[in-house]
């Protein structure tokens, strides 16, 4: 086994705070690398693959102890869309070997491990792309197959907004064998104070979503990619139904695909102090989605880091 992976799997038993790093697409997008309508930031493996190590070195350098490839687009029912089908397996081994190439720079000797992504991105974004089950079973097999194989010390799940998709993600992540964090993303639904799953079709409640898909083998609940107002709602709901290690990592601003619009943007300092009070509640590990960058992980690891969060989280 890794000593990154080993190392962190037993810090999260003894209850350290864990950093994790802040978003891939958004970020990449900041620095000047087109968004592709289809697959969103995957095309950026194929043309700006120095752009990816260098945001995954930042991160690093910001104080992060887990960095999530840039793969959050690229199974297969997305990648076909957008012209890249005969890359799937180049362009997942390509987003681990970033990451540990960006590792090997940046870590100066210190454990930091790799997450695999996977999600519910969909071709253009459009619910019309959703595959089918079957067609979802072997691509997300694909993906944690070929993710698994590149060196990636555990798969992190995202974007899970929906019952039927997210426990076959779940179950196709978890055959490889590697740890599972499951990352849900939530909003408040129209009475301002139910918390559902962001669907691209309907809201679901996220009370009776999140044990159906965790009793697929998830070892680690996260409230990813949600509204920064949703996510202490959010939290009274997992301490309620999950007991093993939650983590958080909100977006801020907004999204006019296929871009993101870096609008009322939260500061470094106070995303760090709205971080310290989720940890202070028991969530574990945290970092940020879209709009949140280095300077945002960077001020969470000076305030966070060499903390221990509450026995519940163990």
């Amino acid at each position: 086994m890794p000593a990154a992976k080993t190392n962190l799997f037993a810090r999260i038993e003894r209850g350290d705070v864990i950093i994790l790093d802040g978003a891939m697409g958004t970020e990449l997008q900041r620095r000047g690398v087109p968004m592709d309508r289809v697959a969103w930031s995957a095309a950026a493996l194929a043309t700006h693959p120095e752009v990816i190590r260098a945001i995954h070195e930042d991160y690093i350098r910001a104080g992060a102890d887990v960095i999530i490839t840039n793969s959050f687009g690229s199974s297969r029912h997305v990648l076909e869309p957008a012209g890249l089908g005969d890359r799937v397996a180049l362009l997942n081994r390509r987003s681990v070997e970033l990451a540990k190439e960006a590792r090997d720079r940046a870590a100066a000797g210190r454990d930091v491990a790799i997450a695999g992504s996977i999600s519910s991105w969909i071709a253009e974004g459009d619910a019309k792309n959703t595959p089918t089950p079957a067609a979802a079973r072997a691509s997300y097999g694909e993906q944690a197959a070929l993710l698994a194989e590149a060196g990636a010390d555990l798969l992190v799940l995202e974007m899970m907004r929906d019952v039927e998709q997210s426990r076959i993600c779940v179950e196709a992540a978890s055959a490889t064998g590697l740890p599972v964090w499951v990352g849900f993303t939530c909003k408040l639904g129209v009475d301002g104070r139910t918390v559902v799953l962001r669907n691209r079709e309907r809201d679901l409640p996220f009370a009776d979503s999140l044990g159906p898909v965790m009793a697929a083998c998830g070892s680690v609940l996260a409230v990813m990619h949600s509204d920064l107002d949703a996510t202490d709602p959010a939290l009274d709901i997992v301490f309620g139904k999950w007991r093993g290690p939650v983590a958080i990592y909100p977006h801020s601003g907004d999204w006019t695909p296929p871009n993101w619009v870096f609008s009322n943007v939260i500061a470094p300092a106070d995303f760090a102090r709205l971080a310290e009070g989720w940890v202070g509640r028991g969530a574990q590990i945290v970092g940020g989605c879209c709009g949140l960058g280095p300077e945002h992980i960077q001020r969470l690891s000076q305030k966070l880091g060499g903390r221990r969060v509450a026995p519940r989280c163990r």
